[in-house]
């Protein structure tokens, strides 16, 4: 299957449906090797349920779906339901142009103790206000909000993050910070404030759920259930999304490391290279070598690359101005800005734009 550059597979192809209707039916636990995990008599099963929005995260429902999957599968009876709609009712696609198949359309949505958003690129081209008013009703009448990947943004446009902290898939951060200025946003795994649930996407939906399945029956269901996933630890909301510098670019001159960590936290308005070589003790001259040897580029050439691809993202993921685009990435002008993103993409802002409409 060949995907082009936004990981979308080409349309020709027969989509693969998946069929979520049906979730809750045989976890074969009769066929069950170890032992049960009691759960107190006193521990009422949660209902849940999941909204999937175009372009969703599957990588991200299913770490979740399959966290409360594992609970029922380890307990010694069922602890949790879920259910999947759509605005619809139809089959939704997801990121990776697999489409699944819901249970019913948002507007059967009945009793629920919880409900959670999902979705995935381009959210601000799928929020549909179906989506917001049905949220806004579910959560007047006691229900618990989340999300999981970039779902939160939907929460946000639906007012109902205002006064809760949150998360976001890492890439969207700036982009809704920018857009939501009143929200409180964070870097974080996943967030709980109160009644509201949001994690940043990916296998983190796993441990916003196991954080769940433990305030609602015990940390040893949760352990099972990680357990039987091959989770072989439970993370803290608190950790950060994204892998060690380190790790990320293959090398360990802890300077270099620094120098770079101080141009990723500072794109809106960037460093010039002298402050950023005597924040860490060396000069200049010293800073040019590192970035020659070990990322084969001038310094200033590596940040204004990173400056470049948040431009990027921010282009195609939401609908900023170009200009407020431009001065979110440390560019003084709308013209400077497009010279330079065009040097390095081979297109105008614009231009690149329109090759996504």
């Amino acid at each position: 299957m060949v995907a082009n550059y936004r990981g979308i597979p080409p349309n020709p192809l027969p989509p693969i449906i998946l069929d979520a209707r049906h979730l809750n039916n045989d976890v074969m636990i009769e066929n069950r090797v170890l032992d049960p995990v009691a759960i107190d008599r006193s521990v009422a099963v949660r209902r849940v349920g999941f909204i999937l929005v175009t372009n969703f995260s599957l990588i991200a429902y299913a770490s979740a779906v399959e966290a409360l999957r594992h609970a029922n599968y380890v307990g010694d009876r069922p602890v949790f339901e879920f259910s999947t709609y759509s605005i619809d009712g139809e089959a939704v696609m997801a990121s990776n142009g697999m489409y699944l198949q819901v249970g019913a359309p948002l507007e059967d949505v009945g009793k629920l103790d919880m409900i959670f958003v999902c979705s995935g690129l381009d959210v601000q081209q799928h929020t549909d206000g179906g989506i917001l008013k049905h949220l806004r009703r579910l959560s007047t009448h006691g229900t618990q909000v989340g999300a999981v990947c970039t779902g939160a943004y939907i929460l946000a446009k639906a007012g109902l993050l205002n006064g809760y902290r949150c998360t976001i898939h890492w890439e969207n951060l700036s982009s809704f910070a920018e857009e939501f200025p009143d929200i409180e946003i964070i870097a974080e795994l996943y967030e709980v404030d109160r009644t509201r649930y949001t994690c940043a996407g990916g296998t983190a939906a796993i441990d916003m759920m196991l954080h769940l399945i433990t305030s609602h029956a015990g940390h040893k269901v949760a352990a099972a259930a990680a357990d039987q996933m091959i989770h072989h630890r439970i993370r803290e909301g608190s950790e950060g999304q994204r892998m060690a510098l380190r790790a990320r670019l293959g090398v360990s001159h802890p300077k270099l490391l620094a120098v770079i960590s101080e141009m990723e936290e500072n794109l809106e308005a960037p460093l010039n290279c002298g402050d950023l070589a005597s924040n860490v003790g060396l000069s200049t001259r010293q800073l040019e070598r590192l970035f020659r040897k070990y990322m084969d580029q001038a310094p200033t050439r590596y940040y204004l690359k990173l400056r470049l691809d948040r431009a990027r993202y921010m282009l195609l993921q939401t609908s900023m101005p170009i200009l407020d685009v431009a001065l979110a990435c440390g560019f003084v002008s709308a013209s400077h800005f497009s010279k330079c993103y065009r040097e390095y993409f081979k297109r105008t802002p614009s231009e690149e734009r329109r090759v996504v409409l």
